[in-house]
Formats: structure tokens, C-alpha cells, sequence
């Protein structure tokens, strides 16, 4: 027998071979296992922090998202005045409680009139200026009979600064200010409109217990219940389990909505494809309003459910019943939900 064969066969090499064969399977075993935990593992934590940094950037875009005061373009420069269909008209500049310097249409009947009438507050939708919803205002104008504040949120038309949620809020109430200072006016019927992004700023203008004497009643149209709810109507189911804290703008009226004593009309467009009909039948349904009426439109849609026949006479019959009946306003339980 060779002398490889015999040392190939003592018990020392046999030895150390089955210990580095161990050693190998082992280290093997370890790299393998390594391998798996971050194939696993590292997987996961470039998963959620792809869905963060989407999040994040989805947080910071989302005015850009929400609020399009330069579209159509020239928006922000441009704002046709209420004289292009011979409405008599201010053009009125104030402050919201900020500083910010808003720009406004005050719309009144003739003199004799004027302090006889209601007055209406306008609060637009998210896309535009005041001038590009004067059609409806002529038709409020001369159906209604009233006189109409159309105020331009900050960051649209010719107002300054930037729009926020908490920026179109405060707006809101330099509006209601305003007119609550005139004397000309009949301060005991002022009323609220909002449209689309307009109803919620309007729901929470009216539920703030310092406004709820100072509003005759509520006009909303074509409004929805929560940002969330429309980015998962708009987007992705996934959405809806986002946690609150991770929305920049929250507009949460289907909670606000449930403090509300103010007379509320519901004008919903059935055949609108932009904020579902039945987001306005949940605000409906929650609201605590004594005096809360419901108008189901048929072909309204988004923005132009006030050209459909009917449109006006409706508004018109709520006025006269709320004035025939007048709602017993109680006390109502108030809480500050904007910091969710």
C-alpha cells in the first residue's frame, strides 16, 4: 500500500477531514440562512419603506392633488366680473384671521330690496375663481332673490396666499364676518351655500357653535363625506385604512355633519360621476338637524346639477317652508376635530 493510501487512512486525517467537512456544512448552513433572512426580511423593509416614501410624497403633493386654483388656465390672473351679465356689484377686498388678503363679490339687489332679502354666502368648488361660477349666480340672483357673497378662497383668483385646509376654513369665517358687519343686509337670513369642496368647508363654517345663530340655513350640493372616503373612491381601497395622520387635508364632514342643528338642504346630482350620490345620503342620514330636506336631482351631475329644471323652484320651496315653519335650534354638543 502506498504511503498516500496509508495516510489518506490514519485516524489523525480522518479526523480533521470530518471536522472541516462540519465546519463547511455549517458555514454553509449560516451563509444560506443569512442569505434567506435578508432575502425575507430585507424584502419587507424595502416593501414598507417604498409604501413610506410613496406615502410621504403622496402627503406633500396633495394640494397639488386636492386644490387646482389655476386650472382652467389664466385662472389666477383672470376673474370675470358679475357686470358681463349686468349684475350690480362690489368688488370687496378683506382679511382672513390670519392676514391674508381675500378677494370677494358682493352681488346686491336693488336698494329698496336688498335688506328685505336673504343673503347668500358662495363657497366655490375646488378648481377656478368665482367669475367661472357666475351663471349660477345669475340664476340665484334673479330666482332666489338675494343678495350673494361670492367669496375666492386664498390662493385662488385674485386672492393671495395659499390653499390649506385649515386657510379655507379661516376664509370662511371672514366671509360670515363680513357680511354679519353690514347694515344694508338682513343679517337674520344669511345663507350658506357650498358646492363640492364648498360643502365642507360650509359644514364646518356651520357647526361652529359661535355660527349657528349668526346662519339661517345651509345649502349643499354635491358634496362628499371625507378626504379619505374620495381617495378610496378615486384610487385605491388601500387607502381607506391609511391612518388618519397621513392625510395633509382631512375635510371630515360626515363627523362634523352629526353636531349639526342648522337647516340643512342636500342638493344631490344623481347623475354625478365625480363624488357619488351616496356620499350625500350619508351626510343626510347623519345629520342632527331638526330641519334637514334631501333633493335628489335627476342627470345632475358634478357641477352642473343647477341646470336641470326644477333646480331653483326647489331651493325656493325650502326658503318659504323654513320661514312658514321655523326650526327650534337646540343645544347641541361641539367638538374641534381639525387636529385629527
Amino acid at each position: 500500500m502506498s504511503f498516500r493510501m496509508r495516510l489518506a487512512r490514519s485516524r489523525p486525517i480522518r479526523l480533521l477531514g470530518g471536522i472541516a467537512m462540519k465546519h463547511w456544512i455549517f458555514s454553509g448552513a449560516y451563509v444560506l440562512t443569512c442569505f434567506l433572512l435578508y432575502w425575507l426580511y430585507g424584502g419587507i423593509f424595502t416593501f414598507f419603506l417604498f409604501c413610506f416614501a410613496n406615502i410621504g410624497l403622496l402627503y406633500h403633493r396633495e394640494d397639488k392633488l386636492l386644490y387646482h386654483p389655476e386650472s382652467p388656465a389664466h385662472s389666477r390672473v383672470y376673474v370675470p366680473a358679475p357686470s358681463i351679465f349686468n349684475l350690480p356689484y362690489e368688488n370687496v377686498y378683506t382679511r382672513s384671521g390670519d392676514g391674508t388678503m381675500l378677494h370677494m363679490f358682493f352681488i346686491s339687489q336693488p336698494e329698496d330690496r336688498a335688506k328685505k332679502v336673504p343673503t347668500l354666502l358662495f363657497l366655490h368648488g375646488n378648481a377656478g375663481n368665482i367669475g367661472h361660477r357666475l351663471q349660477n349666480v345669475v340664476g340665484l340672483y334673479r330666482n332666489i332673490q338675494c343678495n350673494i357673497l361670492m367669496l375666492e378662497y386664498r390662493g385662488y383668483g385674485l386672492s393671495q396666499g395659499s390653499p390649506s385646509e385649515k386657510g379655507l376654513y379661516m376664509d370662511a369665517r371672514a366671509g360670515i364676518d363680513y357680511l354679519t358687519s353690514k347694515t344694508n343686509i338682513n343679517t337674520d337670513e344669511i345663507i350658506v351655500f357650498g358646492r363640492s369642496l364648498g360643502g365642507a368647508v360650509a359644514i364646518d363654517l356651520a357647526t361652529k357653535e359661535e355660527n349657528t345663530r349668526r346662519i339661517w340655513c345651509l345649502i349643499l350640493e354635491n358634496t362628499f363625506t371625507s378626504i379619505p372616503d374620495m381617495a378610496a373612491f378615486i384610487g385605491s381601497r388601500f387607502f381607506q385604512y391609511l391612518p388618519l395622520f397621513l392625510y395633509k387635508n382631512k375635510y371630515l364632514s360626515i363627523f362634523k355633519i352629526r353636531s349639526m342643528i342648522v337647516p340643512t338642504l342636500f342638493i344631490s346630482g344623481l347623475a354625478d360621476t365625480f363624488v357619488p350620490p351616496r356620499m350625500m345620503q350619508e351626510l343626510y342620514k347623519n345629520c342632527k338637524s331638526k330641519y334637514k330636506k334631501i333633493l335628489p336631482i335627476s342627470g345632475g351631475t358634478h357641477n352642473e346639477t343647477w341646470c336641470q329644471s326644477g333646480y331653483y323652484e326647489n331651493i325656493c320651496s325650502f326658503l318659504n317652508e323654513l320661514r312658514e315653519n321655523p326650526s327650534i335650534q337646540v343645544t347641541s354638543d361641539h367638538w374641534q376635530i381639525d387636529d385629527i
